[in-house]
């Protein structure tokens, strides 16, 4: 294992390897303070959590069920707004052209594209804007029709790549609107023909309640259901690898992102267009409750957030506003948790882990 992390992979422009940090065993006196706190967090929990942290200035790295498989939820928005972006710099599209929302893009979930009528135009700045800030859905698939969703998953995949990582380690993004057709899938394969607007309906009701109205829409006992519930077909759906990926993977997909990481090893998106992204990241609204409230205000950060049933995330590029401090990162932070029902006990375990990364020193000294 450890021979085949050290072959084939890209070199920077001044002949470092870009995943050099694999070479050297690195723990710092922070890792064990670290990891004690995120056990006493877990046992509180009552659920699982998976946190990846690396610092793109000495390339040491911490992983805490890091390689394990997560589903990833919202964060997949990230490579979205990417691929757009370098579209952008080809000249096939510009931020000012719009698309004309149907009714067939409305999905359910957070953002204010869903208040527009259909047939209205719609700027791919706002949109890209909303689909990142607030997480807006509709405007996601809206962006993923535009530029091809085997397009984005390719971008996925360059920008692990980018950053000396397995892209093998990130499984195939999907539209959100696909996301339901799924899930609600592995309860009757019927469901995987509803559109956005059903499901929207369907999300009025109770979790457990949408099995039977599920039923209801499909003319179907739940007798025929091939799972007992909502919860296990989300489970059922984790399974089949969609939007599922190794937390470490994706900290290699959002190093891409970072001029300390980035050498020209992705030339179709330009360091001015990254820090674009990385700008609308620092904008982002969802999940102020999460590692930020943690981390607090020595920091900052330009993070997505998601969220699914009974799990969410938070992932970044953290930075010291401490200008004597930022010499030693920037992080990249990737978070992921599963368990409980409300998304209240996600955001106080999430919160708890930024307390741990800014008091263990894992961000430098601790503030």
């Amino acid at each position: 294992m450890a021979v085949a992390l050290l072959v084939a992979l890209p070199i920077y422009a001044d002949g470092y390897n870009t995943n050099w940090y694999y070479e050297v065993d690195k723990k710092s006196a922070w890792q064990g303070d670290l990891t004690a706190r995120l056990k006493a967090i877990e046992g509180v929990f009552e659920g699982q959590l998976g946190v990846y942290v690396q610092n793109l200035a000495s390339g040491e790295a911490f992983s805490w069920r890091a390689h394990d498989p997560w589903y990833l939820a919202s964060l997949i928005k990230i490579p979205v707004a990417a691929q757009v972006l370098a579209e952008r710099q080809a000249g096939t599209l510009t931020l000012d052209d719009r698309l004309t929302l149907a009714r067939s893009d409305f999905v359910d979930g957070a953002g204010p594209t869903n208040w527009h009528d259909p047939g209205t135009p719609i700027s791919i700045r706002y949109l890209m804007e909303q689909m990142i800030t607030v997480s807006d859905n509709t405007a996601t698939d809206m962006l993923i029709d535009r530029v091809g969703l085997a397009d984005v998953n390719a971008r996925a995949r360059t920008m692990i790549a980018a950053s000396g990582g397995n892209p093998d380690e990130l499984g195939p993004i999907s539209k959100l609107v696909s996301v339901r057709q799924g899930v609600y899938g592995e309860l009757h394969p019927d469901a995987r023909e509803l559109g956005g607007m059903d499901f929207i309906a369907l999300r009025q009701h109770s979790v457990s309640q949408r099995g039977q109205a599920l039923a209801r829409v499909l003319g179907v006992s739940t007798d025929t259901f091939a799972q007992p519930d909502y919860d296990h077909a989300f489970d059922a759906y984790e399974a089949t690898g969609e939007n599922v990926g190794i937390l470490s993977a994706f900290g290699d997909l959002l190093a891409s992102l970072h001029p300390a990481r980035q050498a020209g090893a992705m030339e179709d998106l330009n360091d001015e267009l990254r820090q674009t992204l990385l700008a609308l990241m620092l904008r982002t609204r969802s999940g102020k409750q999460r590692l930020q409230a943690g981390m607090g205000s020595g920091i900052s950060f330009a993070h997505k957030t998601g969220t699914q049933q009974r799990r969410s995330c938070d992932a970044g590029i953290a930075e010291r506003t401490n200008a004597d401090m930022a010499p030693e990162g920037p992080w990249v932070i990737v978070t992921c948790t599963r368990g409980p029902e409300a998304v209240s006990a996600h955001e106080r375990a999430l919160a708890r882990v930024g307390e741990a990364l800014r008091y263990s020193g894992a961000l430098g000294k601790a503030w």
